[in-house]
Order: structure tokens, then C-alpha cells, then sequence
């Protein structure tokens, strides 16, 4: 497809109401006249039960859209933004694409996402929280339908915490100041408090910022963005920093571990309070040794409270397919209750639309770990890392290396504010 093309493209699908959309003259060489259209769909789950949940909703669709058949592409979360940079410039991008908000405004700013404004039905933009349409919006343009989302939590073990003699935290939060008093009561000489794989440790500090107020950039319409690190950014940081060398309670190797490596600690007993993702209460319900008691503490928070910021997995429409009505048609079927609720429970993660929730939240009634789980996602929200055009490169570059550093205990937290705001000026040219 020429430039000329692509921006035609691009302008007779932003002009166009779904109801209306004929796409005669725009189509840039798609034809369905010679059999069925064909779709590509890059997927990024990885979770065996999540991958056979994709599967199956795209071959309930192919059966019955004869015309219109989809084909999965395999991809992951550590190779899809270079594989989109490759194929978007390439010209080879899948038809439609399953990523996460803060991989997407890079490309919508190029232009390489399809406007979905005027594809999605009012009855899934009524579906979706408003707060959730403001992330995946840029430039007044829907680059996205967002699908589910994240929260970090705090999975107990809850026979260490009956023989340490501590009664299990009510309401609705836990501050990291409690955390931190109630990791010294269960660490022994056996075991440590907490134990927190964070051999990637950029996201959960990104989400977990909101907790203190840290919101890191101030971001302009183009996406281009100014840095500000402050105590409020450094806050979660600072409170892991003292659990690990000034209370000593929590475990230095675990630290320098994947989550994955850090599971089976957590089912040794090796700590009482494991921290991750919401996403491994599957691997902890399935993975559990026999008699093996845990369950979620309440949400995590700060001085500001327990917002986290929502980075919500996404399925977006190439500008560059060929067959974008079509496209948007499959996304309007993905994006229903039942498809978004089983690829919930399947990867234990919170719907986003309202529908999809309540769907999941019936079904996964009698399990009882989900009620806490979903629970800490309530005040899940939007944040300007999501929306900055520069923020996976600093993400790889700088916010990596230096909470590494920071965690090892090579760097202050004043030289850790340094290194982020000076790396994001060199990547910006500031």
C-alpha cells in the first residue's frame, strides 16, 4: 500500500458510520468477491487455559461467518512491540491486533491504528466505563476496545499467618505502612515476610505510583511528554527499599527473580506474603501443593490511597487492513460478555466492560479467592504513562536498569530520580 493509499485509507474509515460502511473506492485491494475474507488476529496470551479460550471464541466465529474466517497469529508480550514495529512498516500487520494500552499510542500517533470511532455500537461504548475509553482514546480517535486489566496483589499464606498469631487485615486497604509492620510479625528465622519476583520491576512501580499520587508525566496532545520524579513517584520504591534493608523482611533473592521463579518459594514457604499480578492467582490455584491455604489481602495503598493505574489489555483494528469493516465486526463480537468474562476467569483477570464483569462475577461466585481479587482492581485508572509516545523505550532503557540498581542497593533513591529524568531527556532531546 502506497503513503497516498494508506492516508486515503485512513480518512474514508474515519468518515464512515459502521451502518453506512460500504467502503467502495476505500478498500486499498481486500476483496471477498473470490471467496471468504480473510482476517488475522495476533494474539499475545500465553496461559494455557487463555490460549484455548482464544481459540475457541475464534472458531465459534469462523463457524458462523462463513465469509469472514480468522486466523490466529501467535505472539507475546516481550516480542509483540518489535514485531508490530516490523510488520506495521512493512506493511504486513495482522488485521487485528491483541496488545496492552501503554504499547499502543506510538503507532496510533503514526497513524497505524484504525479510528474505531465510528465502528464501535453504542451499546458496547455504553459497556465500557468511561475512565477505560480515555485510556485507548488519542487525539479524539478510539484506537482500542479495552478488554481486561491488572491489578498487583497480595496473596497470603494463611497457615503462616495462624501460627505467627496474626489475625487476617479487614477492610477495604491495606497501607504499605501495614504491609510493612505486618511482614516483621511473619518473618522468622525460617522465612521471610514477603517475597516479590521483580527482575522486571518498571510496570509494577508504574501501576503501583497512584498509590502515592505518582503520575511521572505531564503529556501533550502529540504525545510528547515532560518527567517529573518526585517522593510521590519514588514512594512504593522507597517503602520496598526499607522492607529490604532496613527491616529485613523481605527476600533479597526473590527480588532478583521473574515472578514465575518466585511461585514455588512462595508454596515452600519460603515467605508468608507473595506480591504480583493479579494474573497468578491461576497459576497459584492450579499450582498449589495439597493443603496449601492462601488468599488476598486487601488492596495495597499509600498516602493517596489504592488506585493503581489501569494499563488494559486491548484488541485494536490495523489502519492498514484491508478488510477494516470486517475487522471491526469480529472486534464488536470479541468484545462480548461471554468471549471477555471466559478470557477473564481464564487468565484471573477483571473485565472491562460492565457486562463482562458482572458475567464473571456470577460465574466465579462459589470460588471464593475471586471476590477479594476483584476487589482490589475497584479503583483501577487512567495514568499519562499509557498515553506517552516515548514511554516503552525510557520503560526498557532507563525505568528497568535503575529500579534494578535501586533494589540491589548500588543507587540512592535521589541518583534513581536522576538517572530516570535525565534518561528520559535524552530520549526526548529535552
Amino acid at each position: 500500500m502506497t503513503a497516498m493509499n494508506h492516508k486515503r485509507l485512513l480518512a474514508c474509515t474515519a468518515l464512515l458510520p459502521i451502518t453506512a460502511l460500504t467502503l467502495a473506492g476505500c478498500n486499498a485491494g481486500g476483496s471477498s468477491g473470490d471467496g471468504p475474507v480473510e482476517l488475522t488476529f495476533l494474539s499475545v496470551a500465553f496461559q494455557d487455559a487463555t490460549v484455548e479460550a482464544t481459540n475457541d471464541i475464534i472458531d465459534t466465529w469462523n463457524q458462523d461467518n462463513p465469509n469472514v474466517q480468522v486466523t490466529v497469529l501467535q505472539s507475546n508480550y516481550d516480542d509483540v512491540h518489535d514485531q508490530l514495529v516490523t510488520q506495521f512498516q512493512s506493511n504486513t500487520p495482522a488485521d487485528v491486533i491483541y496488545d496492552e494500552a501503554s504499547d499502543l499510542a506510538g503507532f496510533a500517533h503514526q497513524g497505524y491504528l484504525a479510528d474505531l470511532t465510528p465502528y464501535i455500537s453504542d451499546d458496547l461504548k455504553a459497556d465500557v466505563p468511561e475512565k477505560f475509553w480515555d485510556i485507548v482514546t488519542i487525539n479524539d480517535q478510539i484506537i482500542a476496545a479495552p478488554t481486561l486489566v491488572q491489578s498487583y496483589v497480595a496473596f497470603v499464606n494463611t497457615d503462616l499467618l495462624a501460627a505467627a498469631g496474626v489475625s487476617m487485615p479487614e477492610g477495604d486497604s491495606l497501607t504499605w505502612t501495614e504491609l510493612r509492620e505486618l511482614a516483621k510479625k511473619l518473618t522468622t528465622a525460617d522465612h521471610y515476610g514477603v517475597g516479590w519476583g521483580l527482575k522486571q520491576p518498571a510496570s509494577a512501580m508504574m501501576n503501583t505510583a497512584l498509590n502515592y499520587g505518582g503520575t511521572f508525566f505531564d503529556v501533550a496532545d502529540d504525545g510528547s511528554a515532560t518527567i517529573d520524579v518526585t517522593d510521590a513517584e519514588l514512594g512504593v520504591p522507597e517503602q520496598l527499599h526499607g522492607m529490604l534493608f532496613d527491616d529485613k523482611t523481605m527476600d533479597p533473592t526473590a527480588v532478583t527473580q521473574s515472578t514465575a521463579d518466585v511461585v514455588p518459594g512462595f508454596f515452600a514457604g519460603d515467605y508468608a506474603i507473595f506480591i504480583g499480578a493479579s494474573y497468578l492467582a491461576q497459576q497459584l490455584t492450579e499450582g498449589a501443593p495439597e493443603g496449601f491455604n492462601f488468599t488476598v489481602l486487601p488492596a495495597l495503598a499509600g498516602d493517596d490511597g489504592a488506585a493503581q493505574a489501569a494499563n488494559p489489555q486491548t484488541v485494536s483494528v490495523a489502519a492498514q487492513s484491508k478488510h477494516p469493516e470486517e475487522a471491526a465486526q469480529f472486534l464488536e463480537y470479541f468484545m462480548q460478555a461471554e468471549n471477555i468474562s471466559r478470557l477473564g476467569q481464564s487468565d484471573w483477570l477483571r473485565p472491562v466492560p460492565t457486562s463482562a464483569l458482572e458475567d464473571l462475577t456470577t460465574a466465579t461466585a462459589d470460588i471464593p479467592i475471586w471476590e477479594p481479587l476483584l476487589a482490589t482492581g475497584e479503583e483501577l485508572t487512567g495514568a499519562p504513562f499509557t498515553k506517552t509516545l516515548d514511554y516503552p523505550q525510557w520503560k526498557l532503557q532507563y525505568a528497568t536498569p535503575g529500579l534494578q540498581q535501586y533494589f540491589a542497593g548500588s543507587i540512592t533513591k535521589d541518583e534513581l530520580a536522576t538517572q530516570w529524568t535525565d534518561g528520559w531527556n535524552t530520549i526526548t532531546g529535552q
